[in-house]
Order: C-alpha cells, then structure tokens, then sequence
C-alpha cells in the first residue's frame, strides 16, 4: 500500500534499512577501527576478524539510530531517505539500530571488559548526538570523540593492552598510537565540519545552530582547513612513530594529502551547497586513505586486505541512491 510502513520483517524494510545507513560510510568506521587493530604487536587473527566486523557497521547502525532523532532537518536537505518519507518507523529504525549496537557491543566485550565499556559509552554518545549538533560548539567534537573510540576499541582487541598504556608517550609506540586516535579524531571532525555545508538553509530553517549558520561559510571553510592539518600532522607523525617508514605507507599518505588538500581549496571556491557533495566526499576518501595508510605503516602484510578495502568503498560510493549526499 503506497505511503504505509514497511514491516521489519519485510525485504522492503530492509532495504530501506540499507539506504539510512548509509554504506559508503561504514568504510569510515572500519578505517578508524582498522587503525587500532594494526598497533596491535602479535594480532590474533580470529580476535582481529570477530571484532572487525561490529567496528565495521557501527557506523551505519549509529547513523540510522542518530536520523530518527534529526528528520526535520533531513526532510529539507535529504527527502529521498526512507524516515522522511515515511516507508520505515522509527520506532522499528530504533529497535533494529540499537539491537545491532547492543550486539556490536556483546562482541567487543566477549573479546575486552574495556571496549565493553567504551563501545557503552558510545552508544550513549549517539543518543545525546542531536542535543550537541543543534550548537555551533558541540557538534564536531561531540561526533568525534565517538569515532575516536573505535581505534581504542580495536586496540583493546589485544587482551595484554591495557588502558594506561595509550598514556605511556615515553614509548614512541604508544606515542604514535595516541597522535593515531588524535587523527581520527580531527579526520572525523572535519567531515562534520564539511558536511554542515550542504545542509545550511536546512539547519537555518529549522533552528541547528552549526558553525555555519552562526559564523557564514568563509569561517566554515577556514575551521575545516584547521582540522585538516590536524589529520594530516597526526597521521604523518602516527606513521614516523611507528618505525622506518614503509614506502608503501608513505605513497598512501601523500594521496590522502592531495586528495584533501584538493577538497580544501575546492570548498574555499564555491558558495553553492548544492556544490558541496565533491569536497565532502573527498574529505571522507583523504580519511579513508589516511586511515589506511597509518594501517600499512604498522601492517604492510594487510596490504591485500587494504586493496580490496578501498575498492570495494569507492564502488559503493559510487552506487549510493543520491550522488549530491554524502
């Protein structure tokens, strides 16, 4: 029946599930999760694989949990997402996104007590995520702070680290797997700082005060530039911290450096939101690259599983329903 709810057990729902997750984006979560596996010494692999998985779609679970909370703002910038137009609930977008967490959840915690308790926290962060996105001076950090605890989840895979050890900067290694974590952290940040650029009329209307909307786009284009060095100088230091330098590592990093540096200048020469999309996802591809890069300097025997990794994320990019979201 046009209009009505599609039911959680139906192909429909699902589906529709699928677009509000967003899956060009789950690259973004398991990058970030891949930086804290790689800085594990001597990887279990099926410890490494078992927690791969849920670091991999929390993104996405997080994402949809996060638009339940946000469809007046997305029914003016984003009226092609199934909450919008009314095909799912809520209700059921709810239940299936928090059952998926929860289960991400159990997961890491069967593997660390530790990442139990930060994947919690998390999640408690996404549900106040719309409280902090309403105010120019939460939004970025608050979103950010959330991914930057997957690389802490993924490096307490390893059931000898422990949490003290992410402080012990007399160690170049734990030194660069902190200035990692601060990467991720300012990648992030500047996606969110981005991505504000195409949703300002929408966040103007219905009362999200973001950095924009309070300080114009020429003051969103210089704090996004600001963010960008800090990826930048984190993931190059996290890379020299690491070791001798991989030169395959080293190639990597230079492409996300001028794939972002690209984005940079390109939103500094635009004024159209509708423009937006390019840069935004070349911002989410430099963090994407970044991430891998800073994996092959620690790992370059995951470089296969790296490939495959980055291909498969430009494909779905690719293959997403609305080419001007991101």
């Amino acid at each position: 029946m046009p209009g009505s709810t599609a039911g959680i057990l139906t192909l429909r729902f699902w589906r529709a599930y699928l677009i509000t997750m967003r899956p060009y984006l789950l690259f973004v979560s398991g990058a970030a999760g891949a930086v804290g596996l790689a800085f594990i010494p001597e990887p279990v692999i099926w410890r490494v694989v078992l927690a791969f998985f849920p670091l991999f779609l929390s993104y996405g679970l997080g994402q949809a949990l996060t638009d339940c909370f946000q469809t007046d703002t997305d029914s003016i910038s984003s009226p092609y997402r199934p909450l919008v137009r009314g095909e799912v609930s809520r209700r059921n977008v709810l239940t299936v996104s928090l059952t998926g967490l929860i289960l991400g959840t159990l997961i890491v915690g069967y593997l660390s007590r530790i990442a139990l308790g930060l994947s919690a926290l998390a999640i408690l962060g996404l549900l106040t995520y719309t409280f902090f996105k309403r105010r120019w001076w939460g939004g970025p950090a608050w979103n950010s702070w959330i991914v930057a605890l997957l690389p802490l989840i993924g490096r307490h895979v390893d059931s000898g680290y422990r949490i003290t050890g992410f402080f012990g900067w007399t160690d170049p290694h734990a030194l660069a797997f902190s200035v990692a974590v601060a990467a991720v952290f300012f990648g992030y940040a500047n996606f969110v700082v981005m991505g504000y650029f195409k949703d300002i009329t929408a966040d103007r209307q219905t009362g999200y005060d973001t950095f924009p909307v309070r300080f114009g786009w020429v003051a969103n284009a210089i704090f996004s530039d600001l963010l960008a060095i800090g990826i930048t100088l984190g993931a190059g230091a996290a890379i020299v911290l690491s070791g001798p330098v991989k030169p395959l590592a080293g190639v990597v990093f230079l492409a996300g450096f001028v794939i972002n540096l690209w984005a940079q200048v390109a939103i500094h020469r635009i004024r159209d939101e509708a423009k937006s999309h390019g840069p935004i996802a070349n911002v989410v591809r430099a963090f994407v690259i970044y991430g891998l890069a800073m994996v092959l300097a620690l790992k370059p025997g995951w470089v296969i599983p790296a490939v495959v990794f980055y291909v498969l994320f430009e494909v779905v990019l690719k293959l997403r329903p609305e080419q001007a979201q991101v």
